[in-house]
């Protein structure tokens, strides 16, 4: 193959990717490497490699904290990397957390009234990690009456990898199973933390998660920020195939439904639950090739040294044992579609939600745009707003205006 055509598929050299899979980093060193990229932080980063575990050793309780410097304009914010454990084997939440030191020991953070503090956690999408929030954790911890709160699910990111096992039989049945051993996870987090409420961000899978993990744990949430989530319409195809001639023709539009876009092959698989990232662990050295690929397109737009630390971290989650990544085919039918599409489910919300897209978003809004509707017939409150010149990745290919968006719902939830 000639050199250029090489270079226009596989962006990194043949000796680069060696050296990559070679040098084997963890994603301890690489997402230690992405969160120093933050301003404030960069002198001052919490030693995430002290918070990274041997394989077979339990999760560290404590954690390591590092202040960040006198000279923060925003006010004296505390940076924590921590493996938070939970119940049963093998089971903690890798979280990153930014605080305000508090007053006292009893008061709220910086002198503020008792009861003004608040907490927003972020969940990242499929197969991603924390580290991709970082354009967002700085910006969003300025607000003194906030705590700050991102964190890896289950079984993905550097949290810890479970077997992933389910005991349902039935369909309806798989994806409550899977839905709450992501949910489930964080509500133990959640009151690990001793946070009563809190504000949920999620982006893609991690929308679908957020609004899975309100219908379950009712009380629990103050706002649902959902930036472009997946599952939200009902699947046209799994209408067609499940009902009679004629009886889906009303949920449908009236529309025909179009010819099925995925192969046989492709389908085939996800119903097999081959996952994506098994091909990158087992194509040995030519792993960071194929992930430089998605990597080197989907961050063209960022400094080459932020691209490089983000296409590092990428491979060295996607390479890690398989784990939380097998629940998307019990959540998803091929082509992302829900087994149990959310927009039915939105009746059952209590809670306000804002839905974030990108304008060149592969998420439809209008998904967005009708489960807000359904929100507010039943009496809620929700919003759609969408960043100009973003992607599915709204939080990083917009992440200025995304950041004054979320920002400013911040502000509104203090009252």
């Amino acid at each position: 193959m000639p050199s250029n055509v090489n270079t226009r598929y596989f962006p990194i050299s043949y000796s680069s990717g060696w050296s990559q899979w070679w040098n084997n980093l963890t994603p301890a060193v690489t997402e230690h490497r992405v969160l120093s990229l933050i301003p404030y932080l960069r002198s001052h980063a919490p030693t995430h490699t002290q918070t990274s575990l041997p394989e077979g050793t339990s999760p560290i309780g404590d954690g390591h904290v590092e202040p960040v410097s006198t000279t923060d304009p925003y006010g004296n914010r505390t940076w924590r990397s921590e493996l938070v454990p939970l119940s049963g084997e093998n089971r903690y939440l890798n979280e990153f957390s930014i605080s305000r030191s508090p007053a006292s020991p009893e008061g709220s953070p910086e002198g503020l009234p008792d009861g003004s503090k608040h907490d927003l956690v972020m969940l990242h999408g499929y197969g991603a990690g924390l580290g991709f929030f970082y354009k967002n954790l700085e910006p969003l911890s300025r607000r003194k009456a906030w705590n700050l709160y991102a964190l890896d699910l289950l079984g993905m990111g550097r949290s810890s990898r479970p077997p992933f096992k389910l005991h349902a039989k039935d369909k309806s049945s798989k994806v409550v199973e899977a839905e709450g051993w992501f949910v489930d996870a964080l509500e133990e987090w959640r009151a690990k933390r001793k946070i009563e409420k809190f504000t949920l961000l999620g982006h893609s899978l991690g929308g679908y998660l957020a609004v899975a993990y309100a219908l379950k744990y009712p009380g629990r949430l103050e706002k649902l920020l959902l930036v472009s989530p997946v599952g939200i319409p009902e699947n046209p195809y799994a209408v067609a195939e499940a009902l009679p001639d004629g009886a889906g023709a009303g949920r449908n539009g009236g529309k025909d439904v179009p010819k099925q876009p995925l192969p046989r092959w492709l389908t085939t698989l996800w119903d097999a639950n081959v996952s994506p990232f098994s091909i990158v662990r087992l194509s040995g050295p030519l792993g960071p090739r194929l992930v430089s690929r998605w990597s080197r397109r989907r961050f063209a737009h960022l400094p080459e040294q932020e691209a490089d630390a983000l296409h590092d971290y990428a491979y060295s989650l996607f390479r890690q044992r398989g784990s939380g990544e097998y629940a998307l085919a019990y959540i998803l039918a091929p082509g992302a579609y829900a087994r149990e599409p959310l927009l039915g489910r939105f009746k059952g919300l209590n809670v306000p939600v804002h839905f974030l897209y990108g304008d060149r978003d592969w998420m439809d809004v209008n998904a967005g745009r009708e489960a807000a509707r359904v929100v507010r017939e039943n009496g809620g409150k929700a919003d759609v707003t969408v960043v100009k010149d973003a992607g599915h990745h709204v939080y990083l290919d917009g992440f200025d205006e995304f950041n004054a968006i979320v920002g400013r719902e911040l502000e509104g939830i203090e009252g």
